[in-house]
């Protein structure tokens, strides 16, 4: 049987003088910086150890998405490029223009002979 984890929801709060975000835990007091001068995160406070801590933004008015929530920023479709089109070629025009091709950088296409 597995344990159950206790979530609590850290918000920033600050920005130390260091730069670094201050999140904050409204549930255990735990404190913790991330970035600034020291990259990485720091425990101000560690509060409840033993819960699973996740960063929450604030949404504001809007009710946030499910990523929204966790930090991850709108879902958004990223459109891909048009592909080319096709130019269809008539073979014959093909097996020309390669034949050409292959004479002027000195390949004889039916001799099988390379200069």
């Amino acid at each position: 049987m597995s344990a159950v984890r206790v979530i609590h929801e850290m918000r920033p709060v600050g920005r130390l003088a260091t730069g670094a975000e201050e999140w904050a835990c409204p549930a255990c007091g735990r404190r913790v910086a991330l970035g600034g001068s020291a990259p990485g995160l720091t425990v101000l406070e560690p509060g409840d150890e033993s819960a699973v801590h996740i960063g929450i933004v604030d949404p504001g008015p809007v009710t946030p998405s499910p990523a929204e929530r966790y930090g991850l920023g709108p879902i958004q479709e990223i459109p891909r490029p048009p592909s080319l089109p096709m130019v269809p070629l008539d073979p014959d025009e093909a097996v020309e223009r390669d034949r050409a091709w292959l004479a002027e950088i000195g390949i004889d296409w039916d001799g099988g002979a390379a200069a």
